[in-house]
């Protein structure tokens, strides 16, 4: 009779315990799941916040897009202008092609990113790792070097520039165009801090087994680095298809022109069609777009590199 009492006291309570600490841990995983959750003014803001700076970065581009593709009866002065082309058409490329020698503008423009593009890409490698893995004098005096030159801006230093351009006899080059930008001192800093964020025990074993600095580049930092490699790289093309005031200066011979300077002539004294210009600023637009989207992995990679250390 008592294990019967006791079976059956034992199997009332276990139930009404199990259920119990079922709803206590219910309530605590709500209690957990709710736990520093937004309300939902603060999604509100959220969601307001990104709609604006979507229509504040994305729409004028989306614009420039329906300008482009808009037919020539089309009024896109309009008081309440279509944003969706009534008469889409591709007719607005085929004319800039006719107006200006937009791809060899292009391929000047191509040669340029090049250029810089490889320089940044070595330079910046070579300094940023001799600057955070290499000892020796002066490293600390360089380094604020490099800091001090980003204060200035770059108009401050366009007539110096193109003065030792001029002097080194590469006025109206395409070469005296991509000189001063071969190496920017942000991706050199960027880089710096890239190679920084390798664990130090990892170089100095290499050091024990003898390997030089050379091999350490090659071997241990570079494969570490990639994705900030990456990044300097878009910067460094984007900087140079998009510059316009420093070939502009530089550049004489309309057959040495850049895209972005050659895109002027889009621009007539008297008359301007935005059709054109809007088909012109699509077409310098494209090559950015697919550099970007075949290296974006890589560029948010780097960008987790540069911002998480270790």
């Amino acid at each position: 009779m008592a294990d019967m009492k006791t079976r059956e006291t034992t199997g009332h309570v276990v139930p009404a315990l199990r259920s119990s600490s079922g709803r206590h841990a219910g309530r605590v995983r709500r209690g957990r799941g709710g736990f520093g959750a937004p309300g939902p003014g603060e999604l509100v803001l959220r969601y307001t916040l990104l709609l604006v700076v979507l229509a504040i970065t994305v729409l004028p581009f989306l614009w420039q897009v329906s300008t482009s593709l808009k037919g020539p009866y089309e009024d896109v002065f309009a008081q309440t202008p279509s944003f969706i082309p009534l008469q889409p058409t591709l007719e607005n490329y085929a004319k800039v092609a006719a107006t200006i020698p937009v791809w060899t503008y292009a391929l000047n423009s191509l040669i340029v990113a090049v250029i810089v593009v490889c320089g940044n890409a070595i330079g910046a490698t070579l300094a940023g790792f001799a600057l955070a893995r290499l000892e020796f004098r002066g490293a600390k005096l360089l380094l604020a070097l490099f800091l001090s030159t980003l204060v200035l801006p770059g108009e401050v230093t366009i007539i110096s520039q193109y003065l030792t351009v001029r002097g080194m006899g590469l006025a109206d080059t395409l070469l005296g165009v991509a000189l001063p930008g071969t190496i920017g001192m942000l991706n050199v800093l960027l880089m710096r801090t890239a190679f920084q964020a390798i664990p130090k025990e990892m170089d100095e074993a290499a050091v024990i087994d003898g390997a030089t600095p050379w091999q350490r580049l090659v071997h241990l930092g570079l494969p570490n680095v990639r994705g900030m490699l990456s990044v300097i790289t878009i910067f460094a093309f984007i900087g140079a298809w998009d510059d316009f005031l420093w070939p502009l200066i530089v550049l004489n011979d309309p057959k040495n022109f850049t895209l972005t300077v050659g895109l002027q002539y889009l621009n007539g004294t008297f008359t301007a069609n935005p059709r054109l210009i809007a088909a012109g600023t699509m077409i310098s637009f494209l090559p950015i777009v697919i550099l970007f989207a075949s290296l974006q992995r890589f560029f948010f990679r780097g960008v987790a590199e540069g911002a998480i250390k270790g």
